[in-house]
């Protein structure tokens, strides 16, 4: 009874290392095929492992109370303290609230203006007037967050052209740098200007693909433009919204530091101080080093997770996600 058993797991262990021999010779044959194209990808991978990857060892020492004039090797291990601090900290709520609300804000509003710009550009019939409004809209992507913050200031402090505005029509001045309600709006209306424009690309690209076929058949049962657009154009870049809107979420709680740190001041702190902002305090200019490494490490835990269940939800309605 044993023989036969043998000689089927044998016969197994042939059949696998048949398919991977395989599989490593088709691996081969499509490099060798393409080998400029395989080349191509070396800096990009090179980029990935010093930048990406290389660092990772870095974490550590958010299980360590890191000392610089230590070491790496000789700072003593703490294992969770840092993580058990951080929670039970009370300033941790209020970022958790003010990171959520500025992504959930930015994924309502930011999210779907590159999708609706892309559409109203997609049914512009003459090619000269869109380019030239394609060109001026991906104008503000180039700017830095430094000239962005130094428009909102000119336009927006007390004696700027909004505030002077509002006093000539007989209305008091509205202190838009310092007020708390405005701040959140403020950040949204910079990221929509800013990057709506250069967002579109991808959409345009995904619309292009879209069989003209179909719009031609449309026409023919009376379809109307909306109707073309809401039965074809959007469930054929519906793929495209799902992988970037899965993307997005893996970035829920990083809000961007340069942004929030060039419209925070001391009066609008309470609803301005996120987690990227209070890593660099807490890290740079305070010397927590251990501290702000576990902060940025459940950060991008928390990244991960979300990346996973919009993956899955993805999936579960009818989506191929991205992995």
């Amino acid at each position: 009874m044993t023989l036969p058993n043998q000689h089927i797991q044998y016969k197994k262990e042939n059949v696998k290392k048949q398919s991977s021999k395989i599989k490593r010779q088709s691996i081969f044959k499509t490099i060798k095929k393409d080998p400029w194209l395989y080349i191509l990808l070396i800096p990009g991978i090179l980029h990935f492992i010093v930048f990406k990857y290389a660092p990772m060892w870095g974490i550590l020492i958010a299980f360590q109370d890191y000392n610089p004039y230590l070491g790496f090797w000789k700072s003593p291990w703490v294992g969770c303290k840092h993580f058990i601090d951080f929670f039970t900290n009370p300033d941790f709520k209020r970022l958790f609230v003010n990171t959520l609300s500025i992504s959930f804000y930015s994924i309502i509003f930011s999210f779907p203006a590159p999708i609706i710009l892309a559409l109203m550009l997609n049914e512009i019939r003459k090619q000269w007037y869109k380019r030239t409004i394609q060109t001026l809209i991906y104008v503000p992507h180039f700017l830095s967050w430094v000239i962005v913050a130094s428009l909102t200031f000119t336009l927006f402090n007390s004696t700027g052209v909004v505030n002077r505005v509002f006093l000539s029509m007989g209305r008091n001045g509205i202190p838009f740098l310092t007020n708390i309600e405005s701040f959140r709006p403020m950040i949204i209306g910079q990221t929509i200007w800013k990057e709506t424009g250069w967002g579109t690309i991808i959409f345009l690209a995904a619309m292009a693909g879209v069989d003209m076929e179909q719009y031609e058949a449309a026409i023919v049962d009376g379809a109307s433009r909306f109707k073309q657009l809401w039965h074809i154009t959007l469930p054929s870049i519906r793929s495209t919204i799902v992988v970037l809107l899965i993307l997005r979420m893996g970035s829920v709680l990083d809000n961007g530091f340069d942004q929030i740190f060039l419209m925070s001041n001391s009066l609008n702190r309470s609803v301005s101080e996120v987690f990227d902002t209070y890593v660099y305090i807490m890290g740079i200019t305070r010397g927590a080093f251990s501290y702000s490494t576990a902060v940025g490490l459940f950060k991008s835990l928390i990244g991960i997770i979300l990346i996973f269940s919009a993956n899955k939800l993805a999936k579960r309605v009818g989506d191929s996600g991205i992995f």
